[in-house]
């Protein structure tokens, strides 16, 4: 008798130690850290500017210190806990995320990552970083976005996988073409961008209309243009939620336009955005979007006075002048609860 109120002391114990250790909650994180170029030659794309010697003057003392910042932020951002999803962009190569992971101050917390190589001309790509006990890859692809040019564009990354809880989640990394060359004229790029990520989510719903799907990234537009709300069909959050609808959680960020991801002409804007589909907004479900922690981060040390026109995020590279700060962009951030049938 003696020894059965042992075995089952000893088993509630061990229900209650596995239960305490179940997270209640995780962070996501999405991060521009603005052109992690390492300082090998990459023969088939044109980094030559960021290389030792190239009119930028990047050098490998210039390497590890953007390493050490892009650390920095993402411990900064995660608080007690390391951010358990990292979406990237403008990361060149598989050597610079193996060099992030292993040999910066991110040694200690194991994140894993999810790379493709893409055939963007300047050799920049999107990846995702995860902690392994937070987040497992089920399935992976990169998607190509075709343009009605020659240019070429970073592809979209695709990661399917599951939470501590055992709920499947789609993912979806973007870093849309850019505005060079103009607003306008330039928008046909992002339009085909915004119609073939519409297409791919269109397929994850189709099969399962309750999937979760979360987008992020840099999209090089706002939450308002029509790549956004009207090609992708990423709306504002309402009363009433449909659970195949996406919302744009970064739309009234930007409509209050007193912080912002990114900085242009002395105005914030969300030009990095988390976009999901209804069903991570109810809040009843197991796993779900707390829509109030969705945030820029942006704390004093990130950020650097830009006078007349206030304050702005402290960049790696104004023009071609070396500024030693962190990334034109500051990160965003939301938590998504977690519950345990």
């Amino acid at each position: 008798m003696k020894t059965r109120l042992l075995l089952l002391f000893l088993l509630c114990l061990t229900v209650v130690d596995i239960a305490a250790q179940q997270p209640t909650s995780i962070r996501v994180m999405c991060y521009n850290v603005e052109n992690l170029f390492d300082v090998k030659d990459d023969s088939l794309t044109n980094d030559s500017e960021y290389l030792p010697g190239g009119i930028r003057g990047w050098n490998y003392q210039r390497y590890e210190q953007k390493l050490a910042h892009i650390a920095q932020v993402i411990t900064a951002v995660g608080g007690w806990s390391p951010p358990a999803i990292i979406g990237l962009c403008e990361i060149e190569n598989n050597n610079c995320l193996k060099t992030l992971t292993r040999y910066s101050h991110l040694k200690s917390l194991n994140y894993q990552y999810v790379h493709y190589e893409s055939p963007d001309a300047r050799g920049v790509d999107v990846a995702l970083l995860y902690q392994p006990h937070l987040f497992n890859p089920i399935t992976s692809r990169p998607i190509k976005v075709l343009l009605n040019s020659e240019r070429t564009t970073r592809d979209i990354l695709y990661v399917c996988g599951t939470l501590p809880n055992q709920d499947t989640i789609h993912l979806f990394v973007n870093h849309f073409p850019s505005r060079l060359g103009g607003e306008l004229e330039s928008e046909p790029n992002r339009i085909a961008a915004a119609a073939t990520l519409r297409a791919q989510v269109d397929t994850v719903l189709m099969h399962d209309s309750t999937a979760l799907v979360l987008i992020m990234g840099d999209f090089n537009d706002y939450p308002t243009n029509r790549s956004i709300k009207k090609v992708l069909d990423a709306q504002p959050l309402q009363t009433i939620l449909d659970a195949q609808q996406l919302y744009n959680l970064t739309y009234d960020l930007h409509q209050r336009g007193k912080i912002g991801s990114y900085k242009h002409a002395g105005q914030w804007g969300m030009l990095d955005q988390f976009i999901a589909s209804g069903s991570w907004l109810n809040s009843t479900a197991q796993s779900f979007i707390d829509v109030n922690s969705v945030t820029v981060f942006a704390p004093e040390w990130l950020l650097e006075d830009a006078k007349p026109l206030g304050k702005q995020p402290a960049r790696t590279y104004v023009g071609m002048r070396f500024n030693g700060g962190y990334s034109d962009h500051l990160p965003i951030a939301l938590d998504i609860t977690l519950t345990y049938k």
